[in-house]
């Protein structure tokens, strides 16, 4: 009988997580769990489904600690130590637009932070911003446990003046549910309301199907006018600030399927309209 060959946990597969943990071990989890939620949505998402290959991708998954080992390694990542988290930029940029002086005029501005870690990110703006934090394991009593995708949209129109996806559209499996997303965000946004997007700069910068110029004519599409962007050649981030705005561009097929745009050793990642 041939020897079965233990598989081989990953060294970030600890309940301890902790600022001890390096930024590579960090980058290794978060990217192997993205590989593994994209396959595993595939297969769910086909008639045939492969149960035992469905089955070997839910167990590798546990072994890497679930989500909430995920969820420390990005919490790590945002800490001080490591330059902080994508905030940063955010409340810069509201600074430099003149809007922390809004709240004598108008109150505070009611600020929906996605995919929070954290419950006080926004915590030196709390004179002028209004946060509710939520994610979808919380990891604290006052983060709101939801999927984002399962939000009432009737509930929620034009009821945010800003909207952070930080690191968020890019750990949804589907590409129509990324696109979904962005539709939703726009929906529940006030008029001239806010959209903090974040990625990681390959998603944008070394994808076979995405690119700056893509990624700028479908955010015109789904209604948003760029206000701000942020990245450096060699980074790992990429950051925007979009307007919400009045489409005038009908969505054309382009946007609903894939269409290669390089050649060459590329990742896959996309966004599609629903």
């Amino acid at each position: 009988m041939p020897k079965t060959r233990k598989k081989k946990i990953p060294v970030t597969n600890t309940n301890k997580a902790s600022s001890s943990s390096t930024p590579t071990s960090s980058r290794t989890v978060i990217r192997r769990f993205h590989v593994l939620l994209k396959k595993q949505g595939q297969l769910r998402n086909t008639s045939s489904a492969n149960a035992e290959a469905l089955g070997e991708i839910e167990r590798e998954i546990e072994e890497l600690g679930g989500l909430a080992a995920y969820q420390r390694m990005s919490s790590i990542g945002q800490g001080n130590d490591r330059g902080g988290g994508s905030e940063k930029v955010l409340m810069q940029w509201l600074i430099d637009m003149g809007l922390r002086k809004r709240e004598e005029a108008k109150g505070k501005m009611r600020l929906l932070e996605v995919g929070a870690l954290k419950p006080d990110n926004y915590r030196t703006c709390m004179s002028w911003i209004d946060t509710t934090p939520m994610d979808l394991r919380s990891r604290h009593p006052s983060i709101i446990e939801q999927d984002f995708l399962l939000m009432d949209e009737d509930e929620n129109r034009s009821k945010w003046d800003i909207i952070s996806l930080s690191l968020v559209v890019n750990f949804v499996p589907d590409p129509r549910d990324r696109g979904r997303m962005l539709c939703l965000a726009h929906s529940m946004l006030v008029p001239d309301g806010l959209l903090f997007l974040a990625l990681p700069l390959p998603c944008v910068e070394n994808s076979r199907y995405m690119t700056f110029d893509k990624l700028q004519s479908l955010m015109n599409v789904l209604g948003f006018t760029e206000v701000q962007r942020k990245w450096k050649k060699g980074g790992k981030m990429a950051y925007w600030l979009y307007r919400k705005s009045e489409s005038d561009h009908k969505p054309l097929d382009e946007y609903r399927k894939k269409n290669v745009c390089r050649q060459g050793d590329r990742n896959n990642f996309v966004i599609l309209l629903p």
